[in-house]
């Protein structure tokens, strides 16, 4: 979990071809709405994420062993995602604003535009007992520190 830009897609990805897991990008699964919204530059509610977080969790309930990659970046948002799921871990992907703005303005997300970064580190309650990373680290160096971390 992390802000956007912060390499939850990459590090997530390439942790599920480590640990011989499914990825999911939790970004795949937002609903129109929400897209458009973010599209738009328009930060999301609460109400706008309850359903996708519901639809993520159920999700992983279907799983074995997986690795989503997903913003939550409040407290209330990780249990949500984790309600039922009693072996689930959190990896905190942290990393600064000017190095995660320096990222964004590098690449193209999907519909992330790095005008929502200001409300995203705002929204941005660090996960307590969390797998934390320092994402100026590469990512083959945070997969490991994970990766340890798991086992």
């Amino acid at each position: 979990m992390g802000v956007s830009g912060a390499g939850k897609s990459t590090i997530g990805a390439l942790l599920a071809a480590r640990l011989g897991w499914r990825f999911l990008d939790a970004d795949e699964y937002h609903p129109p709405e929400n897209v458009a919204r973010m599209r738009a530059g328009t930060p999301l509610t609460d109400q706008d994420r309850w359903p996708w977080l519901d639809r993520l969790n159920s999700m992983l309930k279907k799983e074995t062993n997986a690795v989503l990659a997903c913003s939550a970046l409040k407290q209330v948002y990780r249990d949500r995602l984790a309600d039922g799921l009693p072996d689930c871990k959190i990896a905190f992907l942290r990393g600064g604003i000017d190095l995660i703005r320096s990222r964004m303005h590098q690449r193209q997300h999907k519909y992330m535009p790095a005008s929502l970064l200001d409300s995203q580190f705002a929204t941005l309650e660090p996960p307590a007992g969390a797998i934390e990373v320092d994402i100026g680290a590469p990512p083959e160096a945070c997969v490991e520190a994970i990766a340890t971390r798991l086992r």
